[in-house]
């Protein structure tokens, strides 16, 4: 659902008096979209790791069976 331009205006200024008043606070709240997508890259990232482990000693198990 889209925001309205007075919507999107009063809530850039809840965004600017969150900062001023507590920037800490601001900058960890930023920070929350980053860290799901560096989880979700590592998390895909280990799967794809242990596909091609799998896929590499299925592999071997089959040319040693044959050998």
């Amino acid at each position: 659902m889209a925001l309205s331009m007075d919507e999107q205006r009063i809530l850039a200024e809840i965004e600017i008096r969150l900062s001023e008043d507590d920037p800490r606070l601001a900058h960890r709240l930023s920070r929350i979209g980053k860290e799901r997508r560096r989880r979700r890259i590592r998390l895909i990232a280990a799967m794809a790791v242990a596909v091609i482990g799998v896929v590499t000693a299925f592999v071997s198990a089959i040319i040693t069976a044959f050998s």
